[in-house]
């Protein structure tokens, strides 16, 4: 088993280029790994699997291409693409996770995760996620028509930044007695996630946490080969 894991990549129509490198980056992955497991926040905004913008159409075919007789994929959401449902999956020949998830990977218990569940200290924040992955949350906002929608999403990401940008770095990364709680629970060999931005691999005794990085001037995945593994990056021009 040789996987790969991505997230953050926020694709959008604004920023074109990583879009572009997310199919290369596809087209290389094909015979480079065996599986991919994209944690979250793959797109900027999802509004609903109907969302027609021809950009979502682009990805979709480039995902089924990927997955059709490549690698086996898997999709665990983000704060941003939370909406993510078995329409898309069906069309993209992905799989959604629960969010943690389990694995065995090479007799290594691994366990994934977006990862923003433990920004606890960002009690904002976590009052909204409660709100939004409430079933009665998504049911309600489905029910609006699209233009409805993205008016929505729209308000709420200008909401978002607005908030964020006076937050300080301690408040919108990791609890570190959260994260510690949560590894005491879990007990894995290493421990994947995304959301904050910042990429790094942390020695925790019996368990590394990779945290993977966000798309921008650079690219970033993560593989594992056997018992080792690589955080690696590239330039995005």
């Amino acid at each position: 088993m040789k996987p790969r894991f991505i997230s953050d990549l926020h694709l959008s129509e604004k920023h074109p280029e990583l879009t572009q490198a997310f199919f290369k980056f596809l087209e290389e992955s094909k015979d480079a790994c065996t599986h991919l497991y994209i944690l979250g926040d793959l797109f900027e905004t999802w509004i609903g699997d109907d969302d027609d913008l021809p950009l979502y159409q682009e990805i979709k075919t480039a995902l089924l291409n990927f997955t059709t007789n490549g690698p086996k994929t898997f999709f665990i959401h983000g704060n941003r693409d939370f909406l993510i449902g078995e329409v898309f999956a069906q069309e993209t020949g992905i799989t959604l996770l629960p969010d943690p998830y389990t694995l065995d990977i090479n007799n290594q218990k691994v366990v994934v995760s977006h990862g923003d569940f433990l920004c606890t200290d960002d009690e904002g924040y976590m009052k909204f996620r409660n709100e939004v992955r409430t079933e009665q949350w998504q049911s309600n906002f489905m029910q609006k028509d699209l233009d409805e929608r993205k008016q929505i999403a729209t308000a709420l990401r200008t909401d978002s930044k607005a908030a964020t940008s006076i937050k300080s770095d301690a408040i919108t990364d990791v609890n570190p007695a959260s994260v510690d709680v949560f590894i005491e629970e879990y007990k894995p060999g290493l421990f994947i996630h995304g959301h904050t931005h910042r990429p790094d691999v942390h020695d925790m005794g019996s368990c590394k946490r990779v945290v993977l990085g966000d798309w921008g001037s650079y690219g970033w995945f993560l593989t594992i080969d056997g018992q080792d593994f690589n955080l690696e990056k590239f330039s995005i021009s």
